[in-house]
């Protein structure tokens, strides 16, 4: 059975509001970000949600939470590691833009059904930029908006990555 997975990066947050870059776990949502975070989950109604999966990032897991209680969702947002936005090294917490770092994560998915993923623009475009054929190179320096979900979707064989919201002409 297929899966569909309704990527989000989380809401704006603190870090991003002063402009300093990196992982930084404990930044979290501002005013707008928790505005940005109820208007996914009007996004997502009707989308048949089962699960919310987060970064252990405090910004992403308060996305998620804000999110998974609109649509009154029973189970806890699930934390997952794999999706933090990767660290930058020296430049942690600076707001220094010109040393970027990659690392590919791998998003996997085990449940049938549908479910939202809140993560970070590094290791969102990492992660899908590897699992979905033909995304690669297109999505590099079109970091995605704040909280616009946009569906990936498992066949049972591969990966398929239709859109990215930074590419769309009508935003």
């Amino acid at each position: 059975m297929g899966v569909r997975v309704l990527c989000l990066r989380h809401a704006e947050s603190e870090n991003v509001v002063a402009g300093v870059a990196g992982a930084l776990p404990p930044a979290e949502l501002t005013p707008k970000g928790r505005a940005q975070a109820a208007e996914a989950a009007e996004r997502l109604r009707g989308e048949g949600v089962i699960r919310i999966y987060a970064s252990t990032a405090v910004r992403a897991r308060q996305t998620a939470e804000i999110i998974a209680r609109a649509l009154g969702l029973r189970e806890e947002v699930v934390a997952l590691r794999g999706l933090v936005e990767f660290g930058i090294g020296r430049l942690e917490g600076t707001a220094d833009p010109d040393e970027p770092a990659t690392r590919p994560d791998q998003l996997t998915a085990s449940d049938s059904g549908t479910v939202a993923l809140v993560g970070h623009v590094g290791s969102l475009t990492a992660g899908l930029s590897v699992l979905c054929p033909g995304l690669g190179e297109q999505v590099w320096g079109a970091p995605l908006p704040h909280a616009v979900p946009f569906p990936v979707e498992w066949d049972g064989r591969s990966w398929r990555c239709a859109s990215w919201p930074a590419l769309r002409q009508d935003r």
